[in-house]
């Protein structure tokens, strides 16, 4: 039987022999972490058995790499990985963490089941809730909070969370509300941000989720990002770069003159609506740019070439000046997600 596939997707991976820095298509297993040079591959280029390994987060070892951690084996090997942004970093780790701890408790990796730990009704629908809780009218306000120097785009407070249960008659009371806040977080439709909040995620306490208005979540779609705040006020950004950042990660990208794919980290911003592209492996500069106002973007079922292959999650953005821009998707699921971003970047962005 086949080790369960935990978690999936691009990372920045450093080579143990050049020490140069790569994206590499990454699967953490059960019992290890193989990676491939392309997604596409049968063969991993290598595998990190995770028996007895220790991981370090945050990695400070390379300087302005930011998001990165580092994977010891038994035989003191060390493996560095580079995430795209923060909240995918620690979504690793915490993951990573977890199947080592399970490895060594001869246990099997397994979500939290809220419904047997907290006994939560079997009446209460989550989904419905989450739909609810993310109604634009109705739902919880998304904010830009700021705590320690950060700026976090896109989440709202703990205390916001249960005074939204209790006003909507989702709960008869604020500890209902704590147990149904609880159980949304352990079943990923709420995701902790900042210090305080992840603390008591990962720690031991009856409830992960904390009534508290210096306690910081988001939905996981939502397109949340923190930075740092600047010191250098007069900085004057350029325009293209003024937007708020409402979605990025990696993506493969197709050339316009070889016709060849390369894994780019994309940033969306909107208002005004850009969608820049890097070199995942380094540099704080854009290899480009695209202005997304008036643009189109839909799902392409087919090769360029014209062959078709539906597993391929292929999108197109057209510009306003008719520019064609294909790029490609790890799965179904965040090809629409990456459509849907886009398409409310363009209608609203400038």
């Amino acid at each position: 039987m086949e080790p369960k596939r935990i978690r999936e997707g691009y990372l920045v991976k450093r080579g143990s022999v050049f020490n140069t820095w790569k994206p590499m298509w990454v699967v953490l297993l059960e019992d290890g972490i193989e990676f491939y040079k392309k997604k596409s591959d049968n063969s991993p280029k290598g595998m990190i058995p995770l028996k007895g390994s220790t991981l370090t987060s945050p990695c400070q070892d390379f300087g302005k790499r930011m998001f990165v951690f580092k994977i010891t084996t038994t035989k003191q090997q060390d493996h560095f990985f580079q995430a795209a942004f923060l909240e995918e970093r620690d979504g690793w780790v915490r993951d990573i963490k977890k199947a080592i701890k399970c490895i060594e408790g001869g246990q099997k990796f397994a979500r939290k089941s809220t419904r047997r730990s907290i006994r939560l009704p079997e009446t209460i629908d989550l989904g419905a809730l989450y739909m609810s809780m993310k109604d634009i009218e109705k739902g919880i306000k998304e904010l830009n909070l700021e705590k320690d120097k950060k700026i976090f785009n896109h989440c709202f407070t703990g205390n916001c969370v249960i005074d939204w249960l209790v006003s909507n008659k989702s709960v008869r009371n604020r500890q209902e509300g704590l147990m149904i806040a609880s159980s949304l977080l352990n079943e990923g439709y709420l995701q902790p941000a900042g210090d305080l909040s992840k603390n008591a995620v990962d720690g031991t306490a009856e409830n992960p989720f904390l009534d508290n208005p210096d306690a910081f979540y988001y939905f996981p779609d939502s397109g949340f990002f923190c930075e740092e705040n600047s010191s250098d006020d007069d900085v004057i950004l350029k325009e293209e770069f003024r937007g708020v950042i409402i979605k990025q990660g990696c993506l493969l990208k197709q050339g316009h003159r070889r016709k060849n794919w390369k894994v780019r980290k994309f940033i969306l911003r909107e208002d005004p609506a850009y969608l820049h592209y890097y070199d995942p492996a380094g540099g704080e500069d854009p290899l480009g740019a695209i202005h997304l106002r008036g643009c189109v973007v839909t799902s392409v079922e087919s090769n360029t070439d014209g062959r078709k292959n539906d597993e391929e999650n292929l999108f197109e953005i057209i510009t306003a000046d008719e520019v064609h821009y294909f790029l490609q998707a790890a799965t179904p699921k965040e090809r629409i997600e990456w459509i849907k971003a886009i398409q409310v970047a363009s209608r609203t962005g400038k």
